[in-house]
């Protein structure tokens, strides 16, 4: 589904935007940290947040990230959302704490306050990609 230059941007962007439909109807985009695994994205999320009953109820979900300044480009996904079972706390998967743990101490936290707060895994499964100028992604 991800080409090679997707993925590159994935693993290389430090904030996704992701957008659920709440009980309402109302569309909520909600700007997360993220890591790819295959073709997938995992977000951690604190456990009571409303995102996952929005998500139970209705789990389409899209995914952007933050587009080409000059708005030559820009990147966005449609996906299927659910809790991920089996993946580890966020400072037990490798990947995630090479990418952000220099974020999580800037704002106070250790890798082990941080996985405490944001417990629960999501996975987003990719089912479209949207996308022009790629190479404006820079």
């Amino acid at each position: 589904m991800l080409n090679d230059r997707i993925r590159t941007i994935l693993d290389r962007e430090l904030i996704g935007f992701l957008t659920a439909v709440n009980e309402s109807g109302q569309p909520q985009a909600a700007p997360v940290w993220f890591v790819r695994d295959g073709d997938d994205i995992i977000v951690y999320n604190k456990s009571d947040t409303p995102r996952f009953a929005a998500i139970a109820a209705n789990p389409k979900v899209s995914f952007t990230l933050r587009g080409d300044p000059k708005a030559r480009g820009a990147l966005t996904m449609e996906a299927t959302a659910a809790k991920a079972e089996g993946l580890p706390p966020a400072n037990d998967y490798p990947e995630y704490m090479e990418k952000y743990r220099g974020e999580i101490g800037e704002l106070g936290w250790t890798p082990d306050s941080f996985s405490a707060d944001y417990d629960t895994p999501l996975r987003i499964m990719v089912t479209r990609v949207r996308s022009w100028g790629l190479e404006t992604l820079e």
